[in-house]
């Protein structure tokens, strides 16, 4: 008996083991012989989406299924042209060849469009040319990104705006339209509005020289959908505050202004009135102000001598104790500060004045500047767990009787309440 149980166990263990090796067999028979061309179209389109443009281009050529997901509508909604020259550029630049396909047979489809160049001007003058036959496209996105200066400020005037009219007035539904370092102008601004005024929501257009503050009131006194604006300083009046805070006008939700001084003393800073900016938060009170400085010291003087509703303030270059102690009296709802380069005077008080004062702060970052140790841990235990981001220099802390720079992190740690050290560089 058991002689014959270990003979049924011992075939019973063969079979099994033969029925494995021909399910193996099968697998692998079937990973062989799996048809890549039969994969549902959907599939296709969602790696397509992932691919670089000459490499989908490359794809399309393996199979008919293949082929025709690469003309599907769907793929082309969203597309990047990236114009680069050779020698100028580093950037891998999308081929003139595969550019006029896409303009031939995909035009209408388009619909969230960016152009990335260079700072040689035959990128941008490609980028206009392209422009200009998007006659039968609606674009809801429009995007002239400079990957470095000047790009679009070398070209003629007239040619630049001649395309970009032709997408304003064809498209009928732009949303967001993305156009900073251009030579956009007034008139040019009046047909963007004429023709989108009930889709446009979103407007950056920073760096604009010849944008008057009558141009963007244009846009704000038609645009009731705006809910973010980015621009320059010179370009913010009472009368473009006034219009964004009309019943009409939705709240807006974010506020970019860039405030620029090319040249020491140069420029003229007007004032905007306290009243127009609290007309301005009471029809939206929770709007994001950011404000970027690279200003003299000597022309900070018309800013921050009463209470403005900025929540991020970014100063690019050195800024002086005086105006950071006036930050922190006028700054009641900042949320993030960064400070690239104050000087040799500490601004113990100024942080201190800050902590007290800007409730909501949550991030700080402080680069060529002093703080004594005491003062930043007492600036710390001040704002506590709600110092989201804390990004200071370990140069910045200066080593005091109470602290030494070996204590300072288990200190700062406590009171966020999560391990904190000093960084090696700045990292905004």
């Amino acid at each position: 008996m058991k002689r014959g149980g270990r003979d049924s166990d011992r075939n019973s263990s063969e079979e099994g083991t033969t029925e494995k090796s021909k399910k193996l067999r099968t697998t692998n028979e079937h990973s062989q012989t799996c048809d890549w061309g039969n994969l549902l179209q959907d599939i296709i389109l969602q790696v397509f989406k992932y691919l670089p443009l000459l490499d989908r281009a490359h794809a399309s050529q393996v199979c008919r299924n293949w082929n025709q997901v690469f003309h599907m509508p769907d793929l082309w909604r969203c597309f990047e042209f990236e114009l680069n020259q050779p020698a100028t550029s580093y950037l891998k630049a999308t081929h003139p060849e595969l550019i006029k396909q896409i303009i031939k047979r995909h035009s209408n489809h388009l619909q969230y469009v960016s152009f990335k160049v260079d700072s040689s001007k035959e990128s941008a003058e490609a980028a206009c040319d392209i422009l200009s036959q998007l006659v039968n496209c609606s674009l809801k996105t429009l995007g002239l990104i400079s990957t470095a200066r000047p790009s679009f400020m070398d070209l003629p005037k007239s040619h630049f705006i001649s395309a970009l009219t032709v997408v304003f007035v064809n498209s009928k539904s732009l949303s967001s339209l993305k156009i900073d370092d251009t030579p956009v102008d007034d008139p040019s601004l009046k047909v963007l509005v004429a023709n989108n005024s009930d889709t446009l929501k979103l407007l950056k257009m920073s760096s604009c020289p010849h944008v008057s503050p009558a141009g963007i009131l244009c846009v704000a006194d038609q645009c009731h959908g705006l809910r973010e604006l980015a621009l320059n300083y010179h370009l913010l009046s009472d009368e473009l505050l006034l219009a964004l805070s009309s019943e009409k006008h939705v709240r807006l939700e974010h506020l970019r202004i860039d405030v620029v001084s090319e040249n020491p003393g140069q420029t003229h800073f007007h004032t905007i009135q306290k009243s127009s900016w609290d007309a301005f938060i009471r029809h939206s009170p929770k709007v994001n102000l950011v404000m970027y400085f690279f200003l003299y010291e000597e022309e900070f003087d018309p800013f921050f001598r009463y209470e403005i509703p900025a929540t991020h303030l970014y100063f690019g270059r050195s800024v002086s104790k005086d105006v950071l102690g006036r930050v922190g009296m006028t700054c009641p709802r900042l949320v993030e500060l960064v400070v690239c380069a104050n000087g040799l005077r500490p601004l113990d008080e100024e942080l201190i004045r800050i902590a007290e004062r800007c409730k909501n702060l949550s991030a700080i970052g402080l680069g060529e500047c002093e703080v004594s140790c005491s003062a930043f841990v007492e600036f710390v235990k001040m704002c506590g767990g709600r110092l989201s981001q804390l990004s200071i220099m370990e140069e910045v802390l200066i080593p005091d009787q109470k602290y030494s720079l070996e204590q300072i992190h288990w200190e700062v740690s406590k009171h966020l309440g999560r391990v904190w050290f000093p960084d090696m560089m700045p990292t905004w």
